[in-house]
């Protein structure tokens, strides 16, 4: 059994150090080589691993985590005999590393950034366990979709719900006599349980501009610790924290973080066609892991901020026609 077959193109440069250094370090052991090597023959779980290279089980975990924190192998919970174990396959094709990508930066490019309140959305479709809550209370009824149209949802702070799609719109007239080289969306989202289960997967779909560009597998429900910006009335046996997800989309194409996922590209999505551009997130009903999403907000979970849209301009009031 072979997971996430669609293998990527991880990009690098100085400027993302963070994620350089992860993957550096990842391929600085000869056995992590090795188990690459592996996963791509065959997916493995962890057990299979330790056994092959001759490893305590526990050196086995410690070398699957720091390769799946570099984005290099996907991990998927997978019950056993003795408990679930982590079925391990290859994420990636190849690596790009640009080292002068962030000097060929600095000339003639200006960043520009908008926020978006998580609950500011366009449109939406809610369906299953579902609802919203302030900084200080829960809006509308719990399980209720008509809650997100309550007159206070501009104020939400956490939003879950099992399927169907939150759409928000950003506006685009920076595009407007300007060379657009760069757009990226970041957001901090998680699976959604009941209560909250660290080993809930569940795949969350992002379009642009209504174009499918990347399927965000979530393994859980986080809840293990209190969320760093959590309000004290936030009981600890509901949803904690999410992870930071950033999708970027340039003339490389669309990338998950620094895994490229489509070849999608700021002209082909059309950003600057409309007066608006278009980010919905949701999770499929049909999908392979329909575990619900949770959204964050900038006073809830562990980063403070809701949705956010970077532009990054080269050669201002210069248009690429």
């Amino acid at each position: 059994m072979i997971i996430n077959t669609a293998k990527k193109r991880i990009v690098l440069d100085l400027k993302n150090t963070e994620q350089t250094a992860a993957i550096g370090k990842a391929l600085s052991s000869e056995i992590r080589l090795d188990i690459l090597k592996l996963l791509i023959e065959k997916a493995s779980n962890v057990s299979e691993i330790a056994n092959i290279f001759d490893i305590p089980l526990s050196s086995a975990a410690l070398h699957v985590k720091v390769l799946e924190e570099a984005n290099l192998i996907t991990t998927q919970e997978k019950p056993g005999v003795r408990g679930s174990q982590k079925l391990c396959g290859i994420a990636f094709e190849d690596i790009y590393f640009n080292a002068f990508k962030h000097k060929n930066e600095l000339d003639n490019v200006k960043t520009y950034e908008f926020n978006m309140a998580i609950g500011n959305y366009y449109d939406c479709s809610i369906a299953g366990r579902c609802g919203i809550i302030s900084e200080k209370t829960y809006l509308g009824v719990e399980d209720s979709p008509y809650s997100f149209y309550d007159n206070n949802r501009f104020e939400a702070q956490l939003i879950w719900f099992g399927t169907g799609y939150l759409e928000y719109r950003f506006p685009s007239y920076i595009f407007k006599n300007n060379r657009v080289a760069e757009v990226s969306f970041s957001f901090e989202v998680c699976s959604e349980a009941p209560g909250y289960q660290n080993d809930w997967p569940s795949d969350i779909t992002i379009w642009i501009n209504d174009h499918m560009v990347t399927t965000i597998y979530s393994s859980g429900d986080y809840g293990d610790r209190k969320g760093k910006l959590n309000p004290l009335w936030w009981s600890d046996t509901l949803t904690q924290y999410g992870k930071l997800k950033t999708i970027t989309i340039n003339s490389l194409g669309c990338f998950d973080d620094s895994v490229k996922c489509s070849d999608y590209t700021v002209d082909t999505l059309e950003l600057g066609k409309e007066h608006y551009i278009s980010f919905k997130i949701g999770v499929l009903p049909d999908a392979k892991n329909p575990g619900g999403m949770n959204l964050f907000g900038e006073k809830f979970g562990d980063y403070p901020q809701g949705l956010k849209m970077n532009v990054r301009v080269d050669h201002e009031g210069d248009r690429k026609d």
